[in-house]
């Protein structure tokens, strides 16, 4: 168990994309606080404190299995990995969490958290205490049902893979989705970087790491995407999406 679970923000690095009245442009709250006309000089009243926790940088842990559960934390920059180990010490990727995604949802049925948070480059969260955003929800309709959809994402995405799909569906049904959740915060949806290596993409995607390479060898050779070390650009996005189709209506 960590002894440190979301070490703390050294007091001179602060947000850089928002102010004491503006939100952070991957905010993860933001929309549903502005739908219920709360700014941020609003929260600070209600005393919603946010915490600024980083940077971590790659291999660090953000928690760990069994740590005490008090927050729930949202990605402000880079990307963080969760995954459990079985018995036979045996690592299993749940999922990685891009700017704007929340991490800890799971725990909030129980006292600690139930699988590992790890930095896979350098990462800035915000922590949210979840006892005050329990009570600020309580008081915001929009902000409750905006943290039931985001714990039904996360569980909608752990369960994308787990019909019986080919590794060309899986993979391309992985890119189509990172696309689409990082245009969602404004992100380029077509030029991005596999910032996790490929044995975790292997990992996640239950397939062997060979076989993620070969696939993604075989899409470029096909002129569906071009691939340059980590740098990756989908280049026919409607085969792709095609391709996907079966795993994304899943």
């Amino acid at each position: 168990m960590s002894d440190t679970a979301f070490p703390r923000l050294s007091p001179s690095v602060l947000a850089d994309d928002g102010d004491a009245l503006t939100f952070c442009s991957t905010c993860a709250f933001s929309q549903a606080c502005l739908s219920q006309g709360m700014d941020k000089s609003s929260l600070q009243d209600l005393h919603m404190l946010v915490e600024h926790v980083g940077p971590l940088h790659a291999g660090e842990h953000v928690f760990r299995v069994g740590d005490p559960f008090e927050a729930i934390a949202a990605v402000r920059a880079g990307t963080v990995k969760t995954y459990v180990v079985d018995r036979d010490g045996r690592e299993h990727v749940l999922g990685f969490h891009f700017p704007g995604e929340v991490i800890g949802l799971d725990a909030i049925d129980g006292d600690t958290y139930p699988c590992n948070a790890v930095a896979l480059d350098t990462v800035m969260l915000c922590r949210f205490s979840f006892p005050k955003i329990s009570v600020l929800a309580a008081r915001l309709p929009g902000l409750q049902q905006h943290l039931f959809r985001l714990l039904s994402r996360s569980i909608g995405r752990a369960a994308l893979l787990a019909g019986d799909f080919s590794a060309d569906e899986r993979m391309a049904a992985f890119l189509i989705g990172m696309s689409e959740r990082l245009a969602a915060r404004g992100f380029s949806p077509n030029r991005f970087a596999l910032t996790m290596p490929r044995t975790d993409i292997a990992n996640y995607l239950r397939l062997a790491p060979e076989t993620v390479s070969r696939v993604l060898k075989r899409f470029q050779e096909d002129g569906l995407l071009q691939v340059d070390r980590r740098e990756l650009e989908l280049v026919d996005r409607g085969r792709l999406e095609a391709l996907a189709a079966p795993v994304l209506r899943h």
